[in-house]
Formats: structure tokens, sequence, C-alpha cells
């Protein structure tokens, strides 16, 4: 005789955690496609090579003692082109896909909670790809056209990141918020190390040009899992089981689910914990995007390896951060299910470790620059004490205005590009200005910003639902 059981759904082998895998590998493509610049760009710029050609441009980098040795010409793939781009205008090509991302995040956030999210994702996936398998050909018609390409992009992704978040209001039960998120998000750094570790072999082997057309490529791949595996809630889906249909739909019973057409902006805007959660964005982009852009020319340019070695060396602090990202989920998680914390103190517990460390770190890696060792130790504990974050403010929307969390994880990412476009520009110029001293000041700055950031959102952020978050509000608002 059957009847409703209160037992724990289906875990691991569940379809909530396929969806969380195809996220993963669909944030994978795109983070790929994002940073298959910055290490392309050190093959593609005259101002890398060593010694220097007869047609170098009068603005390439200094090549001062942090310079590194590149090789011969003959390193780089026979029949590559070479673009005499300074480092001015690389840090627009670098933030220029910020740009894009921040002119969608918030509409596509606000459309994804209304038409839904599956297609508008999928679309933006599938746009930053074939955009990606165009940058070669816009490279040689001029760097204008890579910006606009760049840009596009941008726009395509950020329709593809913000929406992620209105499928787990519907398809994550609370104490599975974390790990399913933080598997969907390791994407990313999995990603960014994927790129960073084989982009310079790719380089080598193939010529630079074959590292946008081969993400480009996955993402493609991926879009067919996207269109096949994804569905907007588990109500829709013809592959649930009865069982975890109703383990997801009873655990979401006491959050409000229903469409809601209009959004309290005046509400949202009084809100505290809101801004604290702004705060923590901006601050963690910040020196995540300075990393993310500028790792390669980094590491080339203060431990001189080769264009090969640079990504390799590049690549391990994301293979950190994503195995941080799925730990931090877990034992997030698993605070929360014996509770043995409550959430606030969770999620400010993880928001601190994840801005502080880093930039410890940070501060520490101009005075060692000299040991190779030290330096590497250091940039891989930089990303994956960062990426402890991800169980902290990063999903805390999830927790304030489950209603809302779309729209809200759209301003937050603003807040963070704002960030990435702000640091990026600055570290850009700083390190134009003089190598040495130029690192020093981007990594002091960006301790300082995480600190302030941290501050904030230690101050006023909040765990609970909002009251014009909530189900009652509805005849008010």
């Amino acid at each position: 005789m059957e009847k409703p059981s209160p037992r724990r759904g289906p875990g691991l082998c569940s379809l909530r955690y396929g969806l969380a895998v195809v996220m993963h590998l669909s944030n994978l493509s795109m983070i790929t496609q994002r940073v298959g610049l910055s290490i392309a760009i050190i093959a593609m710029v005259n101002g890398t090579q060593q010694p220097a050609p007869a047609n170098a441009s009068a603005d390439r980098p200094a090549a001062g003692p942090l310079q590194p040795p590149l090789g011969p010409p003959g390193e780089l793939h026979a029949g590559t082109s070479v673009y005499a781009w300074s480092p001015e205008t690389q840090g627009i090509l670098f933030s220029s896909i910020s740009y894009g991302i921040l002119l969608t995040l918030i509409p596509s956030g606000y459309l994804a909670g209304i038409l839904g999210a599956k297609h508008m994702l999928g679309a933006g996936l599938l746009a930053s790809s074939l955009l990606s398998l165009c940058t070669p050909l816009a490279a040689d018609l001029g760097v204008s056209l890579v910006i606009v390409i760049r840009v596009a992009q941008g726009m395509a992704q950020g329709m593809a990141w913000t929406g992620q978040f209105t499928i787990w209001a519907k398809w994550a039960p609370p104490l599975e918020r974390s790990k399913l998120t933080s598997i969907a998000g390791s994407g990313a750094a999995l990603g960014s190390s994927l790129i960073l570790c084989v982009g310079g072999l790719i380089s080598q082997a193939l010529g630079w040009p074959f590292i946008f057309y081969i993400f480009g490529g996955v993402g493609c791949v991926c879009c067919l899992l996207w269109f096949t595996v994804i569905y907007d809630d588990p109500m829709h889906h013809p592959c649930i089981s009865l069982r975890e249909q109703e383990h997801i739909v009873s655990s979401l019973a006491q959050q409000p689910t229903s469409p809601r057409r209009s959004v309290p902006l005046k509400a949202m805007a009084r809100c505290l914990p809101l801004w604290a959660i702004f705060s923590g964005f901006f601050s963690h982009f910040w020196l995540c995007t300075v990393l993310v852009t500028y790792l390669p020319t980094y590491v080339s340019s203060v431990l001189r390896v080769s264009i090969r070695e640079s990504g390799v060396l590049s690549s391990l602090p994301f293979v950190a951060a994503s195995t941080c990202t799925v730990l931090a989920g877990q034992l997030a998680d698993f605070l929360l299910s014996r509770n043995l914390l409550r959430l606030v103190t969770v999620r400010k517990l993880f928001s601190a470790l994840g801005l502080l460390l880093p930039s410890l770190c940070a501060l520490a890696l101009p005075f060692v620059a000299s040991s190779y060792v030290t330096t590497v130790a250091l940039l891989i504990l930089i990303p994956g004490t960062s990426n402890l974050c991800d169980v902290g403010f990063i999903i805390n929307t999830l927790d304030v205005a489950p209603r809302y969390a779309s729209f809200l994880m759209g301003i937050s990412r603003g807040f963070g590009l704002l960030a990435g476009i702000i640091s990026s520009t600055a570290t850009g110029f700083l390190i134009s200005q003089d190598p040495a001293s130029g690192w020093r000041n981007v990594f002091f700055l960006a301790a300082a910003v995480n600190v302030l950031g941290l501050a904030f959102y230690l101050t006023f952020g909040r765990a609970e639902i909002q009251d014009w978050a909530k189900e009652r509000a509805l005849t008010r608002l």
C-alpha cells in the first residue's frame, strides 16, 4: 500500500543533478569563449615576440626585466597573423565583452522570469558560440570589429548567465541549493582552467585562430544538450520520476513560485541586504576579472615562461577554483542540514573566507616574485579561495527573494561586471606605466576593494525572505 513518502528524493542519479551537469558544461563552454582571447592574444600581438621583429609596433609593451622570453619567432605557428595592439587597446578588448554582458543582464533576467529561461539561455549560448567562430576573421578586418564582436558576444552571454537562477528557483530544494548551484557554477572555473591549459598548445600546434574555432564548436554541441535536457520547471519535464517531482515540489511549497509581472523596484532600492549582495559581487568580480583576464600575461612576464608553459601554469589556479567550488557547496549544505550553523552565518562565513583569503594572497604576490614556487602557490590559492563566495553572497538572492532571483542576479552580475570593466581598464593602464610597480598597485587596489565590500556585506547581509518578496505582499505592491 503506497503513501506519500517524506524521504529525501533521489540524489546524484536524479534529473536535477543531470541539469546541474548540463549547466556546468554550458558555463564551461561560455567561459572558454570569453577567456580564449586572454591566451590567444599572447600570440596575436607582436609585442610579445622575442627577439623583436622588424615590424614591431611602437605601442608594444615595455621590454623591461619582466618581459618574458617566449623563444624564437618560429615558436609561433607559421602563417599566424600578428597585430600591433597596445596594452591600452588590449585592456579595451578584454573589457568589451563585459560591456555587452552588462547591457543584457538585467532585462534578460526579468524576461527569463516571465517567459521562461530555457529558450532564452539556449539562444544566448548558441549566439556566443557562433560569434566565437567569427572572431579570427574579425581580427583580420580590424580591431574595431573585434570589439564589436566581443560586445555582441557579451550580450549573448548575459542572456545565458542570468536566467540560470530562474531555473534553480524551481528545481533546487532549499537544502540542496549550494550543491546544485556550485556544480553548475564550477563549470566556469573548470572552463578557465581548460582554455588556459590547452590554449597555448592549440596556438602552437594549429595556430591561435583554432582556439576560437574549437571552443566555438564545443559551444554549439552544448546547445544540443541544453535544448534536449533543460526544462524550465520539473512539472513539465517528460523524463522526471514521480518521486523526484514530488520531492522538489514539496520542498519548495513554503516559497512563492507563481509568476509575477511587476517588480517592486522601490522596495528593492531601499533594501540594505540587497545592497550588501551587490557590494559583494562588485568586490569579488574586481579581483576575479583581473585574474581571469591578465593571468597569462602576469605568468609570462613574472615567471619568464613560453606561451605553452604560461597557459599550463595559468590553468592550475582554476583547477583549484573548480574543486573548491564543489567542496564548498557540499560543506555548506552539510552545515545547514545538520543545523550546525544558521543560514545567514553560513553565507557570511563563506563570503568572508572568499574575500579575505584571496586578498591576503594578492597582497603577498609582489613580495615573492623572485620565488617561482611561492608565486605559483599563491596564484593557485587566489581563485581557489575566492570561489568560496559561490555559497556565500553569490546565491544569497535565492534566500532573500527567490521570486525575483533571476532579475536580482542580473543586477548583481551587473555590479560585478562594472567592477570588471573598471579593473580591466585600470590594470591595463597601471602595468603600461611600469610593470613592476604597476602589478603591485593592481593587487593592492584589489585587496582594498575586497575588504571594503566584505565589511558592508557582514554589516547588512541577511538570509531570510524579505517582506516585499513574500506572497502576502502581492496585494500591496
